[in-house]
């Protein structure tokens, strides 16, 4: 079973997870959850994201307690929650830890974590918290899994090049082509193609630049120009897809236009993270 209020989000979900039981609504409004051995969220970040409102009292903030809500009802023996790494900033720090007193509460052992994506195979530098919660009663405890990629792991990063292998240069129809308005100059948004990308967002808009833009000049404070004129682009929400780590046939639904599928991708949490994360359960099942 799965769950989303973004009707672009479970049109995506069910097009290449045909199988689900998908409800499309506010969580607030189901009142039965299926027996599970895992449960899995990742409630609204708006709040606490460097790129959001950064409004701690903002009602959205809350639905932690629905997730809690879940976890009661459905005793898993085990659960994961991904979010931003601004839930651990200075002014949410209280709402951070009443949501951990909350999953604590409900009877599991709760530890959290920054991960990078990056060092677990994902194309992009993407720091999230990790929070891995273990009923109290399986009686053992969680660690999170070392990373795989990177100067001090066994393999190098995945980078820009290795991720976008095969997709063409320029694909029209597919990237948002508005202006580079003056916010979106105002911090250097390019990565090479050897380099793992800047963070996949999910504002159209904000999206980083493809490397085969121009590199960006630093002009003063919170202004950069391209070094020439030359093609620039931001990455198409395809190739945004393959720096989450989700395969190129992806299947993108005709409906809700181009900047819902930025949505839905840059709100998605990167296989090959959640996988590192899941795999490190103990043998609990």
């Amino acid at each position: 079973m799965a769950n989303d209020l973004l009707a672009y989000a479970a049109e995506t979900y069910q097009a290449n997870l045909p199988p689900t039981d998908y409800r499309l609504c506010p969580i607030e409004e189901i009142r039965s959850f299926p027996a599970a051995d895992l449960l899995v969220g990742c409630y609204p970040c708006q709040g606490y994201s460097q790129g959001g409102a950064r409004e701690a009292s903002r009602g959205i903030n809350y639905l932690f307690k629905e997730f809690g809500r879940a976890l009661r009802a459905i005793r898993p023996k085990a659960f994961i929650v991904e979010n931003v790494s601004g839930l651990t900033r200075a002014d949410n720090r209280a709402l951070f830890q009443h949501q951990l007193r909350n999953f604590r509460q409900a009877g599991y052992t709760v530890q959290w974590k920054l991960l990078n994506a990056a060092h677990y195979g994902v194309a992009q530098e993407r720091n999230r918290v990790i929070i891995v919660g273990i009923r109290t009663d399986m009686g053992v405890s969680y660690e999170y899994p070392e990373p795989t990629h990177g100067p001090n792991a066994g393999l190098p990063y995945v980078t820009i090049r290795d991720a976008l292998q095969g997709l063409p240069e320029w694909p029209e129809g597919e990237f948002n082509s508005e202006e580079f308005h003056w916010y979106y100059m105002s911090r250097n948004r390019r990565r090479d193609w050897d380099e793992v990308s800047k963070t996949v967002v999910s504002r159209a808009r904000h999206m980083p630049l493809h490397p085969m833009s121009p590199p960006l000049v630093y002009k003063g404070p919170d202004r950069y120009e391209f070094e020439n004129s030359g093609p620039a682009r931001r990455f198409s929400y395809r190739e945004a897809a393959c720096l989450q780590g989700f395969t190129k046939d992806m299947v993108f639904p005709d409906s809700n236009g181009m900047h819902n599928r930025y949505k839905v991708i840059g709100n998605a949490v990167p296989p090959h993270l959640f996988e590192a994360v899941a795999r490190a359960l103990p043998n609990i099942w």
